[in-house]
């Protein structure tokens, strides 16, 4: 899964399409991730000493990762995602960075 928290994500399928929020949580194992202000629900809270009074609370659910695609933070679009490894100079390790299959840009 290419989509990591913080990302910036457009939603491309759902009740939600076409909104746009930073990822709050991810879940790879599941294959999901929650977005701030996309696909809120309703949970009903019983009172606690925490939440006294109780009632009806709204939050983000989860959305499935393939609903959604990351924004480049440099074309501002939203785009594919490729891998690219980099090699350090100096030492044997290398590592794989994200590029923006339209721009071209690592992130």
């Amino acid at each position: 899964m290419n989509i990591r928290k913080n990302d910036n994500v457009l939603v491309i399928a759902g009740n939600d399409i076409g909104k746009q929020g930073k990822v709050l949580k991810v879940f790879p194992e599941r294959g999901r991730v929650i977005i701030e202000g996309v696909n809120i629900i309703k949970r009903h809270q019983r009172p606690t000493q925490k939440n006294p009074q109780g009632g009806i609370l709204q939050k983000e659910g989860s959305i499935n990762s393939t609903n959604v695609m990351i924004v480049c933070p440099k074309c501002n679009n939203a785009s594919r995602v490729g891998r690219k490894r980099i090699r350090e100079a100096d030492s044997k390790v290398s590592k794989f960075m994200r590029v923006c299959k339209n721009c071209g840009d690592m992130f």
